[in-house]
């Protein structure tokens, strides 16, 4: 586990093998650290934790390299540089860059951002979602009516695991890709696996 302001071993070998956006990351990275946050490498990529919270990852991308902020949604943007990474994203936010010349530019920007993402971390403030009705995919619906077993498990799997399926399965517009996509997930719905899950 590595201290405040210290280096850790495992990012260094992550950027060792970076090949885009090294000196991005590298800049990043020193201003992170000079945050006094705690570095660990999580999902393969550096991430930066308060007091065991993570606050902010690292994220290299072929177009830009990013800041994700995990609650940025709570965050008040001042300067309007945070962006959704998706449509269907609900608390992180990104800043992104596209050359060091960016990150140079925003730097104390980018600090006061850092600072009161610690600060809405260490208050405890919870991101409220507000769970929509996602409407269950005719496909789906029928497997489910014929199988109760099926239907049992799909229910039994976290809201947020069902949405992914739901989202997955409503997406082509061929009534039969659905029902392909439907068949291939039975087993691992009854398994009680999510989307994801291997």
């Amino acid at each position: 586990m590595s201290k405040n302001n210290i280096m850790n071993p495992k990012v260094d070998a992550y950027l060792s093998r970076t090949i885009l956006w090294q000196e991005e990351i590298e800049k990043l990275r020193s201003i992170l650290l000079d945050c006094q946050l705690t570095e660990e490498l999580k999902w393969g990529k550096p991430c930066y934790v308060s007091e065991g919270s993570n606050i902010v990852i690292i994220q290299g991308f072929k177009k830009y390299c990013a800041l994700l902020f995990f609650k940025g949604y709570l965050l008040s943007d001042p300067h309007s540089i945070l962006v959704k990474t998706g449509e269907n994203t609900k608390v992180g936010r990104q800043i992104r860059f596209t050359d060091l010349k960016e990150i140079i530019e925003i730097e104390p920007i980018l600090r006061a951002y850092i600072a009161e993402a610690i600060k809405v971390e260490k208050s405890g403030l919870k991101v409220e979602i507000e769970h929509t009705e996602m409407d269950i995919p005719e496909e789906l619906q029928d497997k489910l009516d014929e199988n109760p077993a099926l239907k049992a498990a799909f229910e039994a799997l976290t809201p947020g695991r069902q949405r992914a399926y739901i989202f997955y399965f409503s997406a082509p517009k061929q009534s039969k890709t659905r029902e392909s996509r439907v068949e291939k997930y039975i087993q691992q719905i009854l398994d009680g696996k999510g989307l994801n899950d291997r």
